[in-house]
């Protein structure tokens, strides 16, 4: 530890702070690795997963269950006041545990219990600063799967400040912190209420939807899937089938021998992920080798209907128009191309009313374990309100204008939510760069408050380790059994976490 360079080379700090490794002023563990294979059910203990720690605040509305013998619950459980850090997934996202009954907690979350040269909060807010900062990553391990390992974390450098300085810092930060989390809290709403809005006004149906004594359509005849309430659209609209005015096609397998093969040609394909709601995400597109015949069926031409096949529930449907951005392109499999025949509807119609079927696709797709999809066959069948063709350029135009005004309102919502993104990155740097409030000559410098702190580590005994007992034979007598247990070990007055193998 040091008042200047610091432990990583980092800034030298204000005056009366000090670095130190986490390890030197926090005791650490991990939880319990879950084993399925052990489970015996006798013993179901409720625990934290990693998506249960958020940045600030723990969600316990879906905690799940393994056994933990009751010997082994003081070691996997986090108590009211530790900090629980993540060790994969969001490197070092944290909050407090608040509640008054003890916790279990698994493998993949650390507990943190601070010494008296920490104050909680303070470590929880420096933790987000160095993950937003990148300063956690230095300390990460894996190649494409990061994880924060025990002894990493132990190494991670905190600047530490007189405790009393400590709790000036947490109470500044948090009544600001607060105020703008408010004003975020507001402004998601705000866009939530936005791309709502962004799903009504591109049903063009409901400005033409007529009342139960008007004439209207007749809705389109039964074809073997759930079509649920249509809505009642003019008496000269009319209702089609998917199938019924568009070719509608699903694109190319992945073949691995066909990657390998250096004389078929490579060709641009679009797939799940660069298929979007009301959009096209062509900033990574990947190329396929596919026979030349194979790749001019599955050409993609101006105006086809790019629709998902499959996926996450809410992705069922969705989908955009192809405009030719990309010479060539394709589809693969989990993509089906609509193509309109003799212009009986506009495409951006069409793909506007597709991505509003959400409960259609919902009660016709099928459930697999993990993944959603629906057939070609079915997709087929989707009913599709087609107006007469003199009225379909201005109800897309009005379409269009309203989604321009929205857009503008949702691009000034997000500028307003990256505001508040980078003025919390602000508070949080002025913070631990010793800006945020005043110091004062009368706090005890850190660097006293762990000196003593390591004098007090060193005088204490080392923890002894159980060792679990042997197997033996019934009635075997071993040379440790005629032992005496030896006396406990006094608790320290500060506790060093005992290090355990899991």
């Amino acid at each position: 530890m040091s008042e200047s360079g610091g432990v990583d080379g980092e800034r030298e700090l204000p005056a009366g702070w000090a670095w130190a490794e986490l390890g030197e002023v926090a005791d650490t563990a991990l939880g319990k690795m879950l084993d399925k294979k052990q489970a015996t059910g006798q013993n179901p203990t409720p625990y934290l997963r990693n998506v249960n720690v958020q940045w600030g605040h723990i969600e316990t509305g879906d905690l799940l269950t393994m056994d933990i013998e009751p010997e082994d619950l003081d070691r996997f459980t986090a108590s009211k006041g530790d900090l629980v850090v993540c060790e994969g997934g969001e490197i070092g996202r944290c909050a407090i545990w608040n509640r008054d009954e003890p916790i279990a907690y698994q493998k993949a979350l650390h507990r943190v219990r601070v010494s008296e040269a920490l104050e909680t909060r303070y470590l929880r807010y420096y933790l987000e600063y160095a993950a937003s900062t990148g300063k956690l990553a230095r300390f990460t391990t894996g190649s494409t799967i990061k994880h924060l390992p025990q002894q990493r974390l132990r190494e991670v450098p905190v600047p530490v400040p007189p405790l009393g300085e400590q709790y000036r810092i947490v109470e500044a930060l948090e009544e600001q912190l607060s105020r703008l989390d408010a004003a975020v809290v507001n402004v998601r709403q705000v866009m939530q209420r936005t791309d709502a809005l962004l799903g009504r006004v591109t049903d063009f149906t409901v400005d033409a939807t007529v009342g139960a004594g008007d004439p209207a359509a007749p809705t389109p005849e039964a074809a073997g899937s759930i079509d649920g309430q249509l809505p009642r659209i003019p008496a000269d609209w009319r209702w089609m089938r998917l199938g019924e005015l568009a070719d509608v096609v699903g694109g190319v397998t992945k073949d691995k021998k066909k990657q390998s093969d250096p004389d078929l040609p490579e060709v641009p394909y679009l797939r799940v992920a660069n298929v979007q709601r009301g959009r096209l995400d062509l900033e990574n597109v990947a190329h396929i080798r596919v026979p030349p015949k194979k790749a001019a069926q599955l050409r993609l031409r101006d105006g086809d209907v790019l629709m998902n096949e499959g996926g996450d529930r809410d992705k069922l449907g969705r989908g955009w128009v192809w405009r030719e951005q990309i010479p060539n392109a394709i589809h693969q499999n989990h993509v089906f191309r609509a193509r309109i025949r003799n212009d009986v509807l506009i495409p951006e119609l069409l793909s506007w009313y597709g991505n509003g079927a959400a409960k259609w696709f919902e009660e016709n797709g099928k459930q697999s374990t993990n993944l959603a999809s629906i057939s070609l066959t079915k997709i087929k069948m989707l009913p599709v309100p087609v107006p007469p063709k003199s009225e379909q350029k201005r109800i897309a135009e009005r379409v269009e204008e309203r989604l321009i005004q929205l857009r503008h309102a949702r691009m000034v919502t997000e500028r307003a939510l990256h505001q508040g993104m980078k003025l919390r990155s602000a508070l949080l740097r002025k913070a631990f760069q010793g800006e945020l409030v005043r110091q004062d000559e009368a706090d005890e410098p850190a660097a006293v408050t762990l000196a003593r702190i390591a004098a007090e580590r060193v005088a204490q005994p080392k923890p002894r380790r159980l060792r679990k007992p042997t197997a033996k034979a019934p009635g075997q007598r071993t040379a440790e059994s005629t032992v005496p247990a030896p006396e406990p070990t006094p608790t320290p007055a500060l506790a060093v976490q005992q290090e355990f193998e899991l």
